[in-house]
């Protein structure tokens, strides 16, 4: 008897998850402690990132340390850090870690709802933090530097006019943020040959497909042979507009 598979909805179900625990703490500690439902839902996104990786790789959150001519300098706390665990750490305490570059896999800044917490801020800050990680020389492969927020009042319609200036205000040179979920729904990639950001609507699939690309960059395996297994659903169907880089 054939089996009869949905990894359409197996990859949805992953948003529903996210979807239906975010305002748990809300419930309970009211509008006035943001950055208390800010750090759970930093801690959310973790616990189901560690789901799909490999042990090899640790996920938490921290700063990143590097030396540049024999001067030391220190990243922006970082909300989800990646990074093999067969590298040396500096420091760790529970979930907290300092790293070196030449370890680190990817930079996650998590928002609650990124209209409301400014686009433009956030991909500046982010941009920035992927231009400390170029300038160290020391990375044999390009991380993942993601923007993941659970919510966000995106919708198809004007979207290119609205999103666009923002982004862009955003970053002073080179992009160096390689992937956007602006909500459920709206999901961002930044394509380096072309030097453009595609700009994608795939409904309740935009956190999925955040986290697949996630783990693409981030495992030495190449999954790119299992990619219907990963990316249920062709989004070149449904992308709404490129935005140019150059």
């Amino acid at each position: 008897m054939d089996e009869i598979f949905n990894l359409k909805d197996f990859h949805v179900s992953t948003t529903k998850e996210l979807k239906s625990v975010e305002n748990r703490v809300r419930n309970l500690i009211g509008r006035s402690n943001w950055g208390e439902e800010g750090r759970y839902k930093e801690a959310i996104l973790r616990n189901i990132i560690k789901r799909f990786l490999s042990p090899k790789y640790t996920v938490g959150t921290g700063f990143i340390v590097k030396s540049i001519n024999g001067r030391m300098e220190c990243s922006t706390q970082i909300d989800i850090l990646i990074f093999d665990s067969n590298f040396p750490i500096l420091f760790s305490e529970g979930d907290f870690y300092i790293v070196t570059p030449n370890s680190v896999k990817a930079v996650i800044e998590v928002k609650t709802n990124l209209r409301i917490q400014g686009l433009k801020k956030a991909v500046k800050k982010l941009n920035d933090l992927g231009s400390f990680l170029n300038q160290t020389q020391l990375l044999d492969k390009n991380p993942f530097i993601g923007i993941f927020s659970f919510r966000g009042n995106y919708r198809p319609n004007g979207l290119e006019r609205r999103i666009t200036s923002r982004i862009l205000d955003g970053i002073d040179e080179e992009c160096f943020i390689n992937h956007f979920s602006l909500n459920e729904n709206i999901f961002i990639k930044h394509w380096h040959g072309d030097n453009v950001l595609s700009v994608y609507n795939i409904k309740e699939l935009s956190f999925s497909f955040f986290i697949s690309n996630l783990i693409h960059y981030v495992t030495d395996e190449y999954i790119e042979n299992e990619s219907l297994i990963w990316f249920p659903e062709d989004k070149e169907s449904r992308k709404l507009f490129d935005i140019d880089l150059g």
